[in-house]
């Protein structure tokens, strides 16, 4: 992968793609976004354009389509020689694309396989097509399912609980036999497989954030909807779990960190012939949502009403990462705590909750 050669990026407008398209533009990359907004809008990459400034405008070509649609992929890999001139072609994708509540897999099992596994398979086969075999792909701590261990290693067995998971788990199988298969044929693929924690918070700026369509099911959205006063209280699942309060710990990592994790691994296999990476991409500090709901209390200014309820079917005690392996590989660990990232997320709540779609 030339440094010049623009990279593709699926589901792009989105939470955790806008923010990397801002720290890959500042960093000077050239861009094709595939989104088909289907939990976005195109909003939130004209923001990331005003955000970096300068030529950002000419260096990002955003392409509406689907991971499903091979017409769509052709076009997307077409549009590189827009953004970076006359034969260009694009050297590396960072796939976000696909579905993402564990919730709602229980219920559309077939949907999550059909967009998370057949449509990253036929990416694959399109890249492959092109020449294209550097991949950061976007898998999830969900993959661990229930931990024997925390801090969870990335040895640690992968035993998904939930159709996303094993949508997951599914892909990073399918990455593997393909990165062996190249090493056989002589066409060696670069890949990271990034698992992530719990992104959370938003760019300092609070013009993008997360703003999830329908009715939110994680956690900062819930609370920054309680701090408006469009929810009456947070629900937390379990007050009696083996943590520090009762109510259930998990690594929060600031969205921040996570774009800049993905430049990381990027500049990284860019100086590898062949690779095959798996690594947590997480804080290595745990908070329960008790902690959670006073920090985030402290930055809008209120106390937030709970309630707690009864456990949910398959949800862990707690769930932390061990990143050391991404520090040691990619020189990459997270630097923003907490506190920045409550504050960070309200800011996005208070100035642009649900206007980016429009």
């Amino acid at each position: 992968m030339s440094s010049d050669s623009p990279i593709l990026i699926t589901g792009g407008a989105g939470f955790l793609g806008s923010h990397t398209c801002l720290v890959l533009l500042e960093a000077g990359h050239r861009l094709v976004v595939l989104d088909n907004f289907s939990n976005s809008a195109p909003k939130s990459l004209e923001r990331v354009v005003e955000l970096v400034g300068g030529d950002a405008a000419q260096r990002l070509m955003v392409v509406e389509g689907d991971i499903r649609s091979r017409e769509d992929l052709e076009r997307a890999f077409a549009a590189g020689s827009q953004v970076a001139g006359e034969g260009a072609a694009i050297g590396a994708v960072v796939h976000f694309a696909g579905l993402k509540a564990v919730a709602e897999s229980t219920l559309q099992p077939l949907r999550y396989w059909d967009v998370n596994v057949a449509g990253s398979r036929l990416l694959f086969e399109v890249m492959q097509a092109h020449g294209c075999r550097t991949l950061v792909f976007s898998s999830s701590a969900t993959v661990y399912g229930m931990p024997e261990t925390v801090p969870i290693p990335e040895t640690a067995a992968m035993r998904p609980i939930n159709p996303y998971g094993h949508t997951k788990a599914a892909v990073e199988q399918l990455l593997a036999d393909v990165h062996r298969g190249g090493l056989q044929s002589g066409s060696s693929w670069r890949i990271a497989r990034l698992r992530y924690f719990n992104p959370v918070g938003a760019h300092p700026s609070g013009r993008i954030g997360e703003d999830p369509l329908g009715e939110p099911s994680n956690l900062f959205p819930l609370l920054g909807q309680v701090a408006l006063g469009i929810r009456p209280r947070l629900q937390i699942y379990g007050g009696d779990w083996p943590t520090a309060d009762g109510t259930g710990e998990r690594d929060f990592i600031h969205v921040m960190d996570l774009a800049e994790g993905h430049r990381a691994a990027l500049d990284h296999l860019k100086e590898q012939d062949s690779a095959l990476l798996t690594l947590n991409l997480g804080s290595g500090m745990g908070h329960t949502v008790q902690q959670v709901v006073q920090a985030y209390g402290q930055a809008c200014g209120r106390e937030l009403p709970t309630e707690v309820v009864a456990r949910r079917p398959g949800d862990a005690p707690s769930s932390v990462a061990d990143p050391r392996q991404a520090e040691r590989l990619l020189g990459w660990r997270c630097i923003r705590d907490l506190e920045t990232m409550c504050a960070d997320s309200w800011r996005w709540q208070t100035q642009h909750l649900g206007d980016h779609r429009s």
